[in-house]
């Protein structure tokens, strides 16, 4: 990882912390789907991959994994609140039980949509995990399994970028404001 150490403002999550949580949220879901047949996982990329791997490989319960890729954001570091489907999922959801994964709930808007357009292909359930939700005014949605909540700040590591650059840095840290909003 060739990224500038000054690019960072702080931490906020270490690669043990995001590792430690990981795994409660992933023992948590096994044991709240252990009697459930068809539980699907619903990764929303390109942000949630490397959190997705992670939680899927300790959930402990018979379960398949799938893509959905939506786009809230433009060119630039504002979310436009218009929510696109870039990537659909490759079969039909009905009577399945869906649990969308997701890196960061940050206006609210990606997962509400994607609550609305899921709950309308009838699925037998939807749930929510998302690995962080930042303290801000935003949309309320139910999140079922939530990992941490962070400030209002901009974050980049375990699968959150800026730009598409610092995504595999194995912890989650603040990104330095004169990186994304130059002067």
């Amino acid at each position: 990882m060739n990224y500038p150490a000054n690019d960072l403002e702080r931490i906020l999550l270490s690669e043990e912390e995001i590792k430690v949580r990981v795994e409660s949220l992933a023992k948590q879901i096994s044991k709240d789907y252990t009697d459930t047949p068809n539980l699907y996982l619903v990764g929303i990329l390109k942000g949630a991959f490397i959190f997705l791997a992670d939680l899927a490989r300790h959930i402990t319960v018979p379960h398949k994994v799938d893509f959905m890729a939506l786009s809230s954001y433009g060119a630039t570091t504002e979310s436009t609140g218009e929510v696109r489907i870039i990537l659909d999922l490759r079969q039909p959801v009905e009577r399945m039980h869906i649990l969308i994964v997701e890196d960061i709930i940050d206006t609210g808007n990606t997962v509400h949509y994607l609550q609305r357009l899921l709950k309308g292909r009838q699925p037998a359930s939807l749930k929510t995990c998302a690995l962080i939700k930042k303290q801000r005014n935003s949309i309320e949605v139910p999140v079922d399994y939530l990992g941490f909540t962070i400030p209002n700040v901009w974050v980049v590591g375990y699968g959150l970028d800026y730009a598409d650059t610092y995504r595999t840095l194995p912890y989650i840290a603040e990104l330095k404001k004169e990186i994304y909003q130059p002067r």
